[in-house]
């Protein structure tokens, strides 16, 4: 589920754009979109051969893994996502917490079930969005040992310190932005799919024979003759289509039709070209190995399928485009986190746009170290591709399941399919998925608990931010008072008025804020104006800026408003209730406005609400989240905080 850098495509609507704004989304799309699956030829087929070949690898196995490879980009990637989930776009955004705002507004009330799946969800992708980085540009890396009379200069331990330099390099770049270099996304991922394709036609030649495993025949044998070993190869196998969730995730950026044209114009045919020729490849080594009498060895196909005089380039293209892909994956991580702060899933954190043109060009610190952090102790922990290729599939597979039952909820309860049409369509999708997170499952003490650990920490997270969120939620609706109550008692006892505009931020605005009433008990004192804001996001990707701001007149003295976002939307609340206004700023120091901000103080109670544990943690999360003036763009130096003691 990566997120791309507008700035690499002209911003032309993606869903009616005319022919040259499309091909420049294709392009655009070809650079960001595919930029994960298209780099799953370095290690896939190599894995899921080496899963087969315990005791030895037969022609047989080639052919079976090799066509289990080829139907699962038919199945998964062409059916399920280019195909039909494509079609379930959230005003024409895609990913895991779009289809969970779409699902949750389809199940109205009930909308706690869409919640849940959407935070699992999330929660596995930051488990993808650590992997992604560390082994592909580890499995690029490798490629330096099979440059002829390399492998000696290229140790493992050198190969891992590039590879760790490469990735710091990568993540402290992030601050600055990425604007420049994301227009070469493109035109070097088109080179790279060319490239492996252009290898792949080259060894087909080998083997002509080779293109019969697209007899699903072949597939279906090799499951059928190898038992727990072919779970075992179906879990590697899956390594072939990681990165198809980004297919759904980009859409907002790039349209559907881009992505589609992509796929079948290019990514499809250079994946299948490359995967048939690295079969071909393997064929032909093992019966040249069994007319000299030798053993045969699972290795690096990928990248012995290039001359020797040529394997450089192929690191360095190989190297160039794994460092595209973890590029998308750390935006997506991004983006995501964004948007779960946006929908109240995660508590504010620091944002930073890096671009004054682009929107989506956003920068979050936190997020950007702990991600170098995961993916440096990946790096160092596993040492080597193949060590760490166990760990991928589970975050990826659990993660299309989640989006298979939030599919369900859609086509159900949103398309009003009736339950039997649901049901054909969305089970053999949740069938598929489920056989791959069972075979996934099998290689947890392999390397698959590091996802499922990461996914269950920001699971605790989430689940701690929300619960402690609701307490106080509840803490205040107790406390409230209507504003409309308030409003008249004030009128009929009116306290000092001073000049000025005064602004107080609250949940609900129907009740006067606690800032409000503290004002009022301790300072004696209510501002000329008083706009009682609240803040809004709602399960659409945008807000129009004309359905931004909703304005009620209470009296002479109060106004409410609620001021709506997208969930892809950062706040700014001076420039929504039209506050940064040329005459605002040139007011006198006594007419500007005042931000008056509620900031409760928790205090844990082992008795009631969440866990002492739990406590401790949200008390924590709520200490270290972004200041409010930042995340909603207030200058500080207007900000008063008030508020009071809650229990938690």
């Amino acid at each position: 589920m990566s997120s791309p850098d507008p700035s690499a495509v002209p911003q032309a609507s993606p869903h009616s754009a005319p022919h040259p704004a499309l091909a420049a989304l294709t392009v655009g799309a070809i650079g960001v979109v595919f930029g994960d699956i298209g780099t799953s030829p370095l290690y896939a087929f190599r894995e899921a051969l080496a899963q087969s070949g315990k005791d030895g690898i037969d022609a047989s196995e080639i052919l079976g893994v090799l066509s289990l490879a080829l139907w699962s980009l038919i199945l998964v990637v062409t059916v399920k996502y280019v195909i039909f989930l494509m079609r379930a776009d959230n005003q024409g955004e895609g990913g895991v917490l779009a289809l969970a705002a779409l699902a949750r507004r389809a199940l109205g009330k009930r909308s706690v079930v869409a919640i849940v799946l959407g935070a699992m969800g999330a929660s596995l992708f930051y488990g993808d969005a650590i992997i992604t980085p560390a082994l592909s540009v580890l499995s690029a890396m490798e490629g330096l040992r099979t440059i002829p009379n390399a492998a000696d200069i290229f140790s493992e331990s050198v190969v891992r310190a590039t590879t760790i330099v490469i990735l710091v390099g990568l993540f402290f770049i992030q601050s600055r932005g990425t604007a420049q270099v994301s227009r070469l996304f493109g035109p070097v991922c088109i080179v790279w799919f060319l490239a492996i394709g252009g290898l792949g036609v080259w060894h087909i030649a080998d083997e002509p024979s080779i293109a019969r495993v697209i007899w699903p025949g072949y597939a279906v044998s090799f499951m059928a003759t190898h038992g727990t070993t072919g779970l075992f190869v179906l879990g590697a196998v899956f390594l072939t289509v990681t990165g198809a969730e980004a297919l759904t995730a980009d859409m907002g950026h790039f349209g559907r039709l881009p992505i589609r044209i992509g796929w079948f114009a290019l990514v499809f045919p250079a994946l299948i070209l490359n995967y048939l020729g690295q079969g071909a490849f393997a064929l032909s080594t093992l019966e040249a190995a069994a007319a000299a009498g030798k053993p045969f060895a699972n290795t690096d196909w990928f990248f012995l399928m290039a001359p020797d005089a040529l394997r450089p380039w192929l690191v360095v293209l190989a190297g160039a485009a794994t460092i595209i892909a973890s590029q998308a994956v750390i935006t997506g991580a991004f983006s995501l986190t964004q948007q779960a702060i946006q929908l109240g899933l995660l508590p504010r954190l620091r944002i930073r746009q890096t671009s004054a043109a682009f929107a989506g060009q956003i920068y979050l610190p936190a997020i950007n170290w702990l991600l170098l952090a995961g993916v440096l102790v990946l790096v160092v922990q596993f040492k080597t591709s193949s060590a760490m290729a166990a760990a991928y599939g589970i975050a990826v597979t659990g993660t299309m399941v989640v989006t298979t039952l939030l599919a369900y909820i859609v086509v159900r309860h949103r398309w009003n399919w009736s339950r039997p049409l649901a049901l054909a369509v969305i089970l053999p999708f949740l069938a598929l998925d489920s056989v791959f997170f069972g075979a996934n499952i099998l290689r947890v003490t392999e390397g698959g608990w590091v996802p499922l650990v990461i996914a269950a920490a920001i699971g605790v997270l989430i689940q701690t931010w929300v619960r402690g969120r609701g307490i106080v939620g509840d803490f205040e609706k107790r406390q409230a008072i209507p504003l409309a109550d308030l409003a008249a008692a004030l009128e009929r006892r009116p306290p000092e008025r001073v000049p000025g505009t005064a602004v107080f931020l609250t949940a609900n605005p129907d009740a006067a804020p606690g800032a409000l009433l503290h004002n009022l008990k301790h300072n004696k004192v209510l501002h000329a104006r008083n706009l009682i804001v609240s803040i809004r996001t709602t399960d659409r990707p945008i807000v129009p800026q004309e359905e931004r701001a909703k304005t009620e007149r209470i009296d002479d003295a109060f106004s409410s408003v609620v001021l709506t976002y997208g969930f892809m939307e950062t706040p700014d609340v001076p420039h929504d209730l039209g506050l940064d206004t040329l005459a605002e700023r040139r007011a006198d120091e006594a007419m500007r406005t005042s931000f008056f901000i509620g900031r409760n103080t928790i205090k844990p109670e082992a008795e009631k609400g969440m866990p002492p544990w739990q406590d401790r943690l949200f008390m924590f999360l709520q200490r270290n989240a972004s200041d409010p003036t930042d995340f909603l763009r207030i200058p500080p130096g207007k900000v008063l905080e008030l508020g009071e003691q809650v229990t938690v």
